[in-house]
C-alpha cells in the first residue's frame, strides 16, 4: 500500500517532468514576439483564464506585477458581466484556455477586436477560436493529464511554466534588478535578504566626522563619545580622508606613550573600506569578513570620498537575522 502512493505520486511528477520537456521544445518565435508586444504596452497586462486556467492566470499577474509589468487577472466568466469594462485600449489581454474553445471566451475575443486590443493566446489547440483570432500565438504541446488522462495537472504546470518564462524574460529585457525588485517586496524575510548599506547605515551626526587635522586629544574625544570603535577623517573640504580605529590606537600606544599633541592626520588609515549606498547588505557582511574588519563608510554614487553614512558589523549582523 506504502508503495503503491508512492508510486501513484512519482508518476504524476513525471509526466509533468515530461510534459515540462515538450514545452521546452516547442518555444519558438512566438514566445519572442510576445515578450516585444508586451515591452511596447504602455498601460497593463490583462490576464484571463477559464477554470483550473483562471487560477494560473492570477499567479502569473502575481509575478508579472512583482518585477515590474504591471498586470491584473479577471475570470473568463466574470468578463460576460461588466468586468470587460476595466480592460482599456492601451492594455494587453493575454487569454488562457487549454482547449481553446470554451464558450466564455467568445466575448473576451469580440471585445479585443472591436478595441483593437492586442491578444495573446495561451492553448494547445491549433484549430480553436483562441488560436485563430489572437495576434500573438504561444501554442503549448499537448501534454497527459493525470487521473485517468482527464484532471488539468500537467496542462497547468507547463501554463504556469510559460508564464513564469515570460515574466522573466520581460524582467531582464526591462533590467529589472535586485533593487527594483526590493521595492516591491517591503515585507518579509525577502526584503530583509534585499537591504543595503544604505537602508541600515548610520547617518548624519551618528557620523563619527573628525577633521585630519585635530590633535590626538580631541580626536579621541569623539572616538570616546562615538563608540563605535573608529573615526572618520575628513579634510576641510569635508571629503574623507581615512579612518582612525581602535585598533589604530593600541598600536601606536605600544609605540609612544604621549600622544595628546600628535596630530591624528600622520597615524590613520587612508584608503579605508568604502561601499556604494545600494551595496547589497549581505555582501557587505561577507567583505567585511574577509577583510576581518568591523566598519565600513558608505558613499553616494559619484564619489568615493564623500561619505555619507557608515556601517559597523554589529549592524550587518542584526540585520541579517
Amino acid at each position: 500500500m506504502k508503495n503503491e502512493i508512492k508510486e501513484i505520486g512519482v508518476g504524476v511528477i513525471d509526466l509533468q517532468i515530461k510534459s515540462l520537456k515538450k514545452l521546452k521544445f516547442s518555444i519558438n518565435d512566438s514566445f519572442q514576439k510576445a515578450v516585444k508586444l508586451i515591452l511596447r504596452c504602455k498601460s497593463k497586462v490583462v490576464i484571463c483564464g477559464v477554470g483550473k486556467s483562471g487560477i494560473i492566470a492570477s499567479k502569473i499577474s502575481a509575478t508579472l506585477s512583482s518585477v515590474g509589468t504591471p498586470s491584473f487577472a479577471i475570470n473568463a466568466s466574470d468578463c460576460s458581466h461588466g468586468d470587460l469594462g476595466r480592460i482599456t485600449n492601451n492594455d494587453i489581454i493575454i487569454l488562457i484556455s487549454n482547449s481553446g474553445n470554451t464558450s466564455e471566451l467568445s466575448d473576451i475575443i469580440d471585445y479585443s477586436k472591436k478595441n483593437r486590443i492586442s491578444l495573446i493566446g495561451i492553448m494547445s489547440n491549433k484549430n480553436s477560436i483562441l488560436y485563430k483570432s489572437a495576434k500573438v500565438k504561444l501554442l503549448l504541446p499537448e501534454v497527459e493529464e493525470s487521473g485517468f488522462g482527464i484532471v488539468p495537472t500537467s496542462s497547468t504546470t507547463i501554463q504556469l511554466s510559460i508564464g513564469d518564462a515570460l515574466a522573466i524574460a520581460l524582467m531582464k529585457k526591462k533590467n529589472f534588478g535586485k533593487l527594483d525588485f526590493k521595492k516591491f517586496h517591503p515585507g518579509g524575510n525577502l526584503s530583509k535578504k534585499l537591504k543595503t548599506a544604505g537602508d541600515i547605515m548610520l547617518i548624519k551626526n551618528k557620523i563619527p566626522f573628525v577633521n585630519e587635522n585635530k590633535i590626538m586629544k580631541e580626536a579621541l574625544k569623539i572616538l570616546n563619545m562615538k563608540r563605535l570603535g573608529f573615526i572618520v577623517m575628513v579634510n576641510n573640504q569635508g571629503l574623507s580622508s581615512g579612518i582612525f580605529t581602535d585598533g589604530d590606537l593600541k598600536r601606536l600606544l605600544q609605540k609612544k606613550n604621549k600622544i595628546e599633541n600628535l596630530r591624528i592626520k600622520k597615524f590613520m588609515t587612508k584608503n579605508p573600506f568604502t561601499v556604494e549606498e545600494n551595496t547589497l547588505a549581505s555582501d557587505v557582511l561577507i567583505k567585511m569578513n574577509k577583510k576581518r574588519i568591523t566598519s565600513a563608510c558608505v558613499y553616494k554614487k559619484g564619489n568615493k570620498r564623500k561619505i555619507i553614512g557608515v556601517l559597523h558589523i554589529h549592524n550587518l549582523l542584526k540585520n541579517s537575522r
